[in-house]
């Protein structure tokens, strides 16, 4: 699938004197960018439903913890 990316001048230029700086181009470091995000995203909330989980199971110990 194709994309337009419209960044305001300043991230623009940023990542271009980045992707200058590590020899790589704008679009894979973009790439990486968007990987990253949706990996810990996935990882966020995989971690808030454990959570929530044990946290049920485990209601009657919090409690008296938090005593």
């Amino acid at each position: 699938m194709a994309m337009n990316l419209r960044l305001p001048d300043d991230l623009q230029e940023a990542l271009k004197e980045r992707a200058d700086e590590e020899g790589r181009s704008m679009h894979a470091i973009v790439l990486v960018a968007i990987e990253r995000y949706l990996t810990e995203e996935a990882d966020r909330a995989t971690v808030r439903k454990l959570g929530a989980k044990y946290a049920t199971n485990h209601a009657d110990l919090l409690r008296r913890l938090g005593e």
